[in-house]
């Protein structure tokens, strides 16, 4: 394999904390309160459009509102609250010593996820970064990955891996006839990974170097 797509949120970095805590926010604004914020754990990963009108009910109209007030705080604070998972660099260091080409493929708006990457010294590893488009334009992970791989001159799809930890990362990725990697120690179970039909499940990150030796 030459090319490795990265999710970001729950698999290169833990974003409970960030998200969590802008989804509050955001919530309270609308008089909602949530007494664990373990609750809101599945924002992480899709689209938050979709997140706020599935979760908690709200009209397409207040779910913008909603992500106005979720990137008030997340624009400012959120994007620090992260923790980049134990091994990811050394998986880095490792593939981009082998030559390989990475990039990141994530429904966070791509802005956002630059400003991640430098924060936590991770930019210099990816050889681009996709995201989403804040106009909800491009925020399907299916998309994402389409965008990327345009970016990278469309390699042929079995040269290309797609790490990620829930089930929208492997989807998309098997839609697209790639290889998928399910990041266990992300915010997907082990049955949801499964149900999606990841190629393979890693426990923690360096088990991609064991998954495709060199």
């Amino acid at each position: 394999m030459q090319y490795y797509l990265f999710d970001l949120d729950g698999t290169l970095v833990d974003p409970g904390i960030g998200i969590t805590s802008g989804v509050l926010y955001a919530l309270k604004h609308f008089g909602l309160e949530v007494e664990d914020r373990r609750q809101l754990y599945p924002f992480i990963g899709p689209p938050l459009l979709d997140s706020f009108m599935e979760f908690f009910d709200m009209s397409e109209t207040q779910a913008h509102q909603a992500i106005g007030y979720y990137r008030e705080y997340y624009g400012t604070t959120g994007l620090f609250e992260n923790t980049v998972y134990p091994g990811i660099e050394t998986v880095l260091d490792k593939l981009k010593a082998q030559g390989k080409i990475l990039a990141l493929a994530t429904s966070k708006p791509e802005a956002f996820a630059e400003r991640i990457l430098t924060h936590y010294h991770l930019t210099d590893y990816f050889d681009y970064i996709g995201g989403a488009t804040f106009d909800g334009i491009r925020s399907d992970k299916l998309d994402v990955i389409r965008y990327v791989l345009q970016a990278l001159g469309n390699p042929t799809s079995d040269q290309v891996v797609m790490v990620g930890d829930r089930k929208f990362d492997v989807l998309a990725g098997n839609q697209l006839g790639l290889t998928t990697v399910g990041a266990l120690y992300g915010y997907g179970s082990q049955a949801e990974l499964q149900a999606a039909k990841a190629d393979y499940i890693i426990a923690q990150p360096t088990g991609l170097l064991q998954v495709f030796p060199q």
